[in-house]
């Protein structure tokens, strides 16, 4: 994954927590799409995995490390790759993984499917 490195990762479901100011509806699509020039972190792991769903929170503010941080909160997350889309912020990681997929209840308010 770039200069990230090698990772394995363990089958489950992944949750990324990015942003798009001003091109969220861009974002997401590429995002889905299969053919692509690898560039962000996710592109690398979308390469082996499927979009299962996508939930978005419009607006021009950051909203990714506090979504990111509440679901590595749920029981049983884990944050497999460290500093995963967390480049540019003090987080962790913006990569969950999850024994389940979450539930919309589990999202921060604002959030809704895409």
């Amino acid at each position: 994954m770039g200069r990230l490195g090698r990772y394995l990762f363990p089958a489950g479901y992944y949750v990324y927590a990015g942003s798009a100011l001003g091109g969220l509806a861009a974002r997401i699509a590429r995002h889905r799409r299969d053919e692509k020039r690898l560039h962000w972190h996710v592109d690398y792991l979308r390469a082996r995995a499927e979009v299962v769903a996508a939930y978005a929170s419009p607006g021009r503010q950051r909203r990714e490390c506090a979504l990111a941080q509440a679901l590595a909160a749920l029981p049983g997350a884990r944050l497999p790759a460290a500093r995963f889309g967390a480049s540019d912020c003090r987080c962790l990681s913006h990569l969950v993984w999850l024994p389940s997929p979450p539930s919309p209840a589990d999202l921060p308010p604002g959030f809704a499917a895409w």
